[in-house]
Protein backbone atom coordinates (compact mmCIF):
# COMPACT_ATOMS: atom_id res chain seq x y z
CA UNK A 1 0.00 0.00 0.00
CA UNK A 2 1.31 3.45 -0.90
CA UNK A 3 2.26 5.85 1.88
CA UNK A 4 -0.21 8.58 2.73
CA UNK A 5 0.97 12.12 2.06
CA UNK A 6 1.26 12.79 5.81
CA UNK A 7 3.38 9.66 6.36
CA UNK A 8 5.51 10.46 3.34
CA UNK A 9 6.32 13.93 4.59
CA UNK A 10 7.62 12.66 7.94
CA UNK A 11 10.50 11.02 6.03
CA UNK A 12 11.56 14.11 4.07
CA UNK A 13 14.18 16.66 5.06
CA UNK A 14 14.13 20.25 6.26
CA UNK A 15 10.39 20.85 5.87
CA UNK A 16 10.77 21.47 2.16
CA UNK A 17 7.63 19.60 1.11
CA UNK A 18 4.13 21.03 1.30
CA UNK A 19 0.76 19.49 0.62
CA UNK A 20 -1.79 21.29 -1.54
CA UNK A 21 -3.87 21.94 1.57
CA UNK A 22 -0.90 23.39 3.45
CA UNK A 23 0.28 25.52 0.54
CA UNK A 24 -2.51 26.36 -1.93
CA UNK A 25 -1.82 27.96 -5.29
CA UNK A 26 -2.69 31.49 -4.11
CA UNK A 27 0.24 31.25 -1.67
CA UNK A 28 2.62 29.75 -4.23
CA UNK A 29 1.80 32.63 -6.59
CA UNK A 30 1.67 35.44 -4.03
CA UNK A 31 2.19 39.10 -4.98
CA UNK A 32 4.57 39.64 -7.94
CA UNK A 33 5.28 35.94 -8.42
CA UNK A 34 2.14 35.84 -10.58
CA UNK A 35 2.69 38.99 -12.64
CA UNK A 36 2.97 36.57 -15.55
CA UNK A 37 2.55 32.76 -15.67
CA UNK A 38 5.85 30.96 -16.09
CA UNK A 39 6.35 27.30 -17.01
CA UNK A 40 9.12 25.83 -14.88
CA UNK A 41 9.50 28.11 -11.88
CA UNK A 42 10.10 26.78 -8.38
CA UNK A 43 7.96 28.01 -5.53
CA UNK A 44 8.90 31.02 -3.35
CA UNK A 45 8.37 29.12 -0.10
CA UNK A 46 11.19 26.74 -1.04
CA UNK A 47 13.53 29.65 -1.77
CA UNK A 48 12.52 31.34 1.48
CA UNK A 49 13.34 28.19 3.48
CA UNK A 50 16.73 27.74 1.78
CA UNK A 51 17.69 31.37 2.31
CA UNK A 52 16.76 31.15 5.97
CA UNK A 53 18.74 27.94 6.48
CA UNK A 54 21.83 28.58 4.35
CA UNK A 55 22.17 32.27 3.38
CA UNK A 56 20.55 34.38 6.09
CA UNK A 57 22.51 37.56 5.25
CA UNK A 58 24.50 39.23 2.48
CA UNK A 59 24.03 39.02 -1.30
CA UNK A 60 22.60 36.00 -3.08
CA UNK A 61 23.33 34.85 -6.65
CA UNK A 62 21.07 32.91 -9.02
CA UNK A 63 22.94 32.06 -12.26
CA UNK A 64 19.72 30.62 -13.78
CA UNK A 65 17.28 33.30 -12.70
CA UNK A 66 14.27 32.21 -14.79
CA UNK A 67 11.24 34.23 -13.71
CA UNK A 68 13.11 35.76 -10.76
CA UNK A 69 11.78 33.71 -7.84
CA UNK A 70 15.10 33.77 -5.98
CA UNK A 71 15.58 37.51 -6.48
CA UNK A 72 12.06 38.39 -5.33
CA UNK A 73 12.35 36.22 -2.22
CA UNK A 74 15.78 37.61 -1.45
CA UNK A 75 14.29 41.11 -1.32
CA UNK A 76 11.50 39.84 0.92
CA UNK A 77 14.14 38.16 3.12
CA UNK A 78 16.14 41.41 3.37
CA UNK A 79 18.98 40.30 1.11
CA UNK A 80 20.54 41.87 -1.97
CA UNK A 81 20.45 39.67 -5.04
CA UNK A 82 21.89 39.22 -8.52
CA UNK A 83 20.40 37.03 -11.23
CA UNK A 84 21.82 35.90 -14.56
CA UNK A 85 19.32 35.12 -17.31
CA UNK A 86 19.70 34.41 -21.02
CA UNK A 87 16.09 34.97 -22.13
CA UNK A 88 15.20 38.61 -22.81
CA UNK A 89 11.57 38.20 -21.77
CA UNK A 90 12.60 36.70 -18.43
CA UNK A 91 14.93 39.66 -17.80
CA UNK A 92 12.08 42.07 -18.52
CA UNK A 93 9.81 40.18 -16.14
CA UNK A 94 12.40 40.05 -13.33
CA UNK A 95 13.16 43.77 -13.60
CA UNK A 96 9.47 44.63 -13.35
CA UNK A 97 9.03 42.33 -10.36
CA UNK A 98 12.03 43.66 -8.43
CA UNK A 99 11.99 47.38 -9.28
CA UNK A 100 11.02 49.97 -6.69
CA UNK A 101 8.14 52.21 -7.73
CA UNK A 102 6.53 55.51 -6.94
CA UNK A 103 3.18 53.83 -6.40
CA UNK A 104 1.16 57.00 -6.89
CA UNK A 105 2.80 57.68 -10.25
CA UNK A 106 2.42 54.05 -11.30
CA UNK A 107 -1.28 53.96 -10.43
CA UNK A 108 -1.91 57.24 -12.23
CA UNK A 109 -0.32 55.90 -15.41
CA UNK A 110 -2.02 52.51 -15.34
CA UNK A 111 -5.45 54.03 -14.76
CA UNK A 112 -4.83 56.47 -17.59
CA UNK A 113 -4.06 53.54 -19.90
CA UNK A 114 -7.30 51.86 -18.84
CA UNK A 115 -9.19 54.80 -20.28
CA UNK A 116 -7.52 54.37 -23.67
CA UNK A 117 -8.05 50.70 -24.49
CA UNK A 118 -10.34 51.26 -27.47
CA UNK A 119 -8.36 50.89 -30.74
CA UNK A 120 -8.45 54.11 -32.78
CA UNK A 121 -7.63 52.40 -36.08
CA UNK A 122 -7.14 49.04 -37.74
CA UNK A 123 -3.68 47.66 -37.10
CA UNK A 124 -2.03 44.58 -38.56
CA UNK A 125 0.85 42.54 -37.25
CA UNK A 126 3.24 40.02 -38.72
CA UNK A 127 2.27 36.56 -39.93
CA UNK A 128 2.73 34.92 -36.52
CA UNK A 129 0.43 37.46 -34.83
CA UNK A 130 -2.22 37.26 -37.56
CA UNK A 131 -2.21 33.47 -37.22
CA UNK A 132 -2.61 33.31 -33.45
CA UNK A 133 -5.00 36.23 -32.82
CA UNK A 134 -8.46 37.12 -34.03
CA UNK A 135 -8.50 40.48 -35.90
CA UNK A 136 -10.19 42.41 -33.07
CA UNK A 137 -7.90 40.94 -30.41
CA UNK A 138 -4.81 41.74 -32.45
CA UNK A 139 -5.97 45.32 -33.09
CA UNK A 140 -6.46 45.83 -29.34
CA UNK A 141 -3.05 44.37 -28.46
CA UNK A 142 -1.27 46.47 -31.09
CA UNK A 143 -3.12 49.60 -29.95
CA UNK A 144 -2.00 48.96 -26.37
CA UNK A 145 1.57 48.49 -27.63
CA UNK A 146 1.41 51.83 -29.45
CA UNK A 147 0.62 53.60 -26.15
CA UNK A 148 3.65 52.26 -24.26
CA UNK A 149 6.24 54.87 -25.40
CA UNK A 150 4.09 57.62 -23.87
CA UNK A 151 4.51 56.34 -20.32
CA UNK A 152 7.33 56.27 -17.77
CA UNK A 153 6.50 52.74 -16.65
CA UNK A 154 6.84 51.20 -20.08
CA UNK A 155 8.26 47.90 -18.85
CA UNK A 156 5.28 47.34 -16.56
CA UNK A 157 3.00 47.91 -19.55
CA UNK A 158 5.05 45.47 -21.64
CA UNK A 159 4.52 42.74 -19.06
CA UNK A 160 0.78 43.49 -18.92
CA UNK A 161 0.64 43.35 -22.72
CA UNK A 162 2.46 40.01 -22.75
CA UNK A 163 0.20 38.50 -20.11
CA UNK A 164 -2.90 39.63 -22.02
CA UNK A 165 -1.44 38.31 -25.28
CA UNK A 166 -0.91 34.91 -23.67
CA UNK A 167 -4.59 34.70 -22.71
CA UNK A 168 -5.96 36.20 -25.94
CA UNK A 169 -4.43 33.64 -28.33
CA UNK A 170 -6.60 31.41 -30.47
CA UNK A 171 -6.21 28.36 -28.26
CA UNK A 172 -8.21 26.23 -25.88
CA UNK A 173 -8.67 27.47 -22.33
CA UNK A 174 -6.96 24.38 -20.93
CA UNK A 175 -3.84 24.58 -23.08
CA UNK A 176 -2.43 28.07 -22.59
CA UNK A 177 1.08 26.90 -21.71
CA UNK A 178 2.16 25.39 -25.02
CA UNK A 179 -0.50 25.36 -27.77
CA UNK A 180 0.71 23.75 -30.98
CA UNK A 181 -1.83 24.99 -33.53
CA UNK A 182 -4.44 27.78 -33.46
CA UNK A 183 -7.94 26.79 -32.39
CA UNK A 184 -10.38 28.28 -34.90
CA UNK A 185 -13.62 26.43 -34.15
CA UNK A 186 -15.78 25.89 -31.04
CA UNK A 187 -14.48 23.03 -28.87
CA UNK A 188 -15.32 20.97 -25.82
CA UNK A 189 -13.49 22.68 -22.94
CA UNK A 190 -12.04 20.34 -20.30
CA UNK A 191 -11.52 23.30 -17.97
CA UNK A 192 -15.09 24.63 -18.04
CA UNK A 193 -16.77 21.34 -18.95
CA UNK A 194 -18.85 22.89 -21.72
CA UNK A 195 -18.46 24.05 -25.30
CA UNK A 196 -16.28 27.15 -25.58
CA UNK A 197 -15.23 29.38 -28.45
CA UNK A 198 -11.77 30.77 -29.25
CA UNK A 199 -11.12 34.22 -27.83
CA UNK A 200 -12.06 37.09 -30.16
CA UNK A 201 -10.97 40.11 -28.11
CA UNK A 202 -8.11 41.10 -25.80
CA UNK A 203 -9.54 44.16 -24.09
CA UNK A 204 -10.95 42.22 -21.13
CA UNK A 205 -7.52 40.74 -20.41
CA UNK A 206 -5.73 44.07 -20.77
CA UNK A 207 -8.13 45.65 -18.30
CA UNK A 208 -8.06 42.78 -15.80
CA UNK A 209 -4.28 42.36 -15.82
CA UNK A 210 -3.61 46.09 -15.57
CA UNK A 211 -5.51 46.23 -12.29
CA UNK A 212 -4.09 42.91 -11.08
CA UNK A 213 -0.52 44.04 -11.80
CA UNK A 214 -1.04 47.24 -9.85
CA UNK A 215 -2.44 45.31 -6.87
CA UNK A 216 0.42 42.79 -6.89
CA UNK A 217 3.14 45.44 -7.08
CA UNK A 218 1.50 47.28 -4.17
CA UNK A 219 1.34 44.05 -2.18
CA UNK A 220 5.01 43.30 -2.74
CA UNK A 221 6.00 46.86 -1.84
CA UNK A 222 4.63 46.25 1.66
CA UNK A 223 6.81 43.20 2.35
CA UNK A 224 10.06 43.85 0.47
CA UNK A 225 13.11 45.43 2.09
CA UNK A 226 13.38 48.93 0.62
CA UNK A 227 17.07 49.17 1.41
CA UNK A 228 17.88 46.05 -0.65
CA UNK A 229 18.19 45.80 -4.41
CA UNK A 230 18.24 43.23 -7.19
CA UNK A 231 20.50 43.28 -10.25
CA UNK A 232 19.60 41.41 -13.45
CA UNK A 233 22.42 40.42 -15.82
CA UNK A 234 21.14 39.59 -19.31
CA UNK A 235 23.72 37.09 -20.46
CA UNK A 236 25.04 33.54 -20.63
CA UNK A 237 25.92 32.11 -17.21
CA UNK A 238 28.88 30.29 -18.80
CA UNK A 239 30.62 33.54 -19.76
CA UNK A 240 29.04 36.33 -17.71
CA UNK A 241 31.28 38.76 -15.85
CA UNK A 242 30.57 39.37 -12.15
CA UNK A 243 31.42 42.61 -10.37
CA UNK A 244 30.25 41.60 -6.89
CA UNK A 245 31.02 38.98 -4.26
CA UNK A 246 28.26 36.65 -3.13
CA UNK A 247 27.41 34.92 0.13
CA UNK A 248 25.64 32.01 -1.51
CA UNK A 249 23.73 30.62 -4.46
CA UNK A 250 20.13 29.44 -4.63
CA UNK A 251 19.14 28.28 -8.09
CA UNK A 252 17.08 25.84 -10.14
CA UNK A 253 18.84 25.13 -13.45
CA UNK A 254 16.85 24.21 -16.55
CA UNK A 255 16.18 20.51 -17.09
CA UNK A 256 17.51 18.88 -20.26
CA UNK A 257 15.12 18.53 -23.20
CA UNK A 258 12.04 19.64 -21.28
CA UNK A 259 11.15 23.31 -21.85
CA UNK A 260 11.87 25.77 -24.67
CA UNK A 261 12.27 28.90 -22.57
CA UNK A 262 12.02 31.19 -25.58
CA UNK A 263 9.20 29.47 -27.44
CA UNK A 264 6.90 29.44 -24.39
CA UNK A 265 6.85 33.25 -24.61
CA UNK A 266 6.96 33.53 -28.40
CA UNK A 267 4.02 35.95 -28.42
CA UNK A 268 6.01 38.39 -26.25
CA UNK A 269 9.07 38.18 -28.50
CA UNK A 270 6.89 38.86 -31.56
CA UNK A 271 4.95 41.74 -29.99
CA UNK A 272 7.87 43.43 -28.28
CA UNK A 273 10.71 42.70 -30.72
CA UNK A 274 12.86 41.08 -28.02
CA UNK A 275 16.30 39.58 -28.65
CA UNK A 276 15.91 35.82 -29.19
CA UNK A 277 18.97 33.86 -27.99
CA UNK A 278 17.49 30.37 -28.02
CA UNK A 279 20.56 28.94 -29.78
CA UNK A 280 22.44 29.44 -26.49
CA UNK A 281 19.76 27.83 -24.31
CA UNK A 282 21.06 25.12 -22.00
CA UNK A 283 18.94 21.97 -22.11
CA UNK A 284 16.74 23.36 -24.89
CA UNK A 285 13.78 21.13 -25.72
CA UNK A 286 14.60 21.31 -29.44
CA UNK A 287 17.90 19.50 -28.84
CA UNK A 288 16.20 16.62 -27.06
CA UNK A 289 17.95 14.18 -24.73
CA UNK A 290 20.34 12.39 -27.02
CA UNK A 291 23.78 11.43 -25.72
CA UNK A 292 25.35 14.49 -27.32
CA UNK A 293 22.61 16.78 -26.00
CA UNK A 294 23.08 15.49 -22.45
CA UNK A 295 26.84 15.95 -22.70
CA UNK A 296 26.30 19.51 -23.89
CA UNK A 297 24.01 20.05 -20.91
CA UNK A 298 26.49 18.61 -18.40
CA UNK A 299 29.29 20.75 -19.79
CA UNK A 300 27.13 23.90 -19.84
CA UNK A 301 25.80 23.62 -16.30
CA UNK A 302 29.27 22.75 -14.97
CA UNK A 303 30.82 25.73 -16.77
CA UNK A 304 28.13 28.05 -15.38
CA UNK A 305 28.69 26.88 -11.82
CA UNK A 306 32.46 27.04 -12.22
CA UNK A 307 32.10 30.58 -13.57
CA UNK A 308 30.29 31.54 -10.38
CA UNK A 309 33.23 30.28 -8.32
CA UNK A 310 35.20 33.46 -9.08
CA UNK A 311 32.51 35.55 -7.38
CA UNK A 312 31.55 33.33 -4.42
CA UNK A 313 33.06 33.96 -1.02
CA UNK A 314 35.07 31.08 0.51
CA UNK A 315 32.91 28.35 2.02
CA UNK A 316 29.72 29.95 0.67
CA UNK A 317 26.92 27.39 0.10
CA UNK A 318 25.32 26.52 -3.23
CA UNK A 319 21.72 25.27 -3.07
CA UNK A 320 20.75 23.66 -6.38
CA UNK A 321 17.17 22.45 -6.88
CA UNK A 322 17.03 19.64 -9.45
CA UNK A 323 14.95 16.70 -10.61
CA UNK A 324 17.99 14.65 -11.54
CA UNK A 325 16.29 11.52 -12.82
CA UNK A 326 19.17 10.93 -15.27
CA UNK A 327 21.77 11.18 -12.48
CA UNK A 328 23.73 13.92 -14.26
CA UNK A 329 24.60 16.07 -11.28
CA UNK A 330 27.30 13.99 -9.57
CA UNK A 331 29.45 14.48 -12.66
CA UNK A 332 28.36 18.12 -13.07
CA UNK A 333 29.40 18.92 -9.49
CA UNK A 334 32.71 17.13 -9.99
CA UNK A 335 33.47 19.06 -13.17
CA UNK A 336 32.60 22.37 -11.55
CA UNK A 337 34.92 21.74 -8.61
CA UNK A 338 32.10 21.34 -6.10
CA UNK A 339 31.81 19.00 -3.14
CA UNK A 340 28.34 17.75 -2.26
CA UNK A 341 27.67 18.43 1.41
CA UNK A 342 24.04 17.43 1.77
CA UNK A 343 21.10 16.21 -0.30
CA UNK A 344 17.51 16.99 0.68
CA UNK A 345 14.67 15.17 -1.03
CA UNK A 346 11.32 16.91 -1.45
CA UNK A 347 7.96 15.86 -2.76
CA UNK A 348 6.42 18.03 -5.51
CA UNK A 349 2.75 17.21 -5.72
CA UNK A 350 1.39 20.30 -7.46
CA UNK A 351 2.76 22.89 -9.85
CA UNK A 352 1.45 26.10 -11.34
CA UNK A 353 -0.80 25.54 -14.31
CA UNK A 354 -2.19 22.29 -15.71
CA UNK A 355 0.87 20.18 -14.85
CA UNK A 356 -0.52 18.57 -11.71
CA UNK A 357 1.54 15.37 -11.71
CA UNK A 358 3.73 14.58 -8.74
CA UNK A 359 7.41 13.73 -8.57
CA UNK A 360 10.44 14.02 -6.28
CA UNK A 361 13.28 16.47 -6.61
CA UNK A 362 16.51 17.07 -4.73
CA UNK A 363 18.04 20.11 -3.14
CA UNK A 364 21.79 19.67 -3.46
CA UNK A 365 23.83 21.68 -0.99
CA UNK A 366 27.44 21.98 -2.16
CA UNK A 367 30.54 24.11 -1.69
CA UNK A 368 33.56 24.77 -3.86
CA UNK A 369 36.61 22.78 -2.90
Amino acid sequence: MALTQEALYTELDLDLSWSERALPERERTKHVHRLHPYHGKFIPQLVEALLSEYVPRGRILDPFAGSGTTLVQALESRLDATGVELAAFNCLLIRVKTAQYDLFALERELRDVLGRLEPDSERTGNEYLRTWYAPQALAELLHFRSLIPEYEHGDVLRVILSRAARSARRTTHFDLEAPRVPQLEPYWCHKHRRECRPVETARQFLSRYTLDTLARIKEFSRVRARTRSAVVLHGDARTVGYDARFDGIVTSPPYPGLIDYHEQHRYAYELLGLDDRRELELGAAARGTSRSALEEYRAGIAASLARAAVAIKPRAPLCIVVNDRRDLYPEILERAGLRLERRHTRHVNRRTGRRAGEYFEDVLVARFR
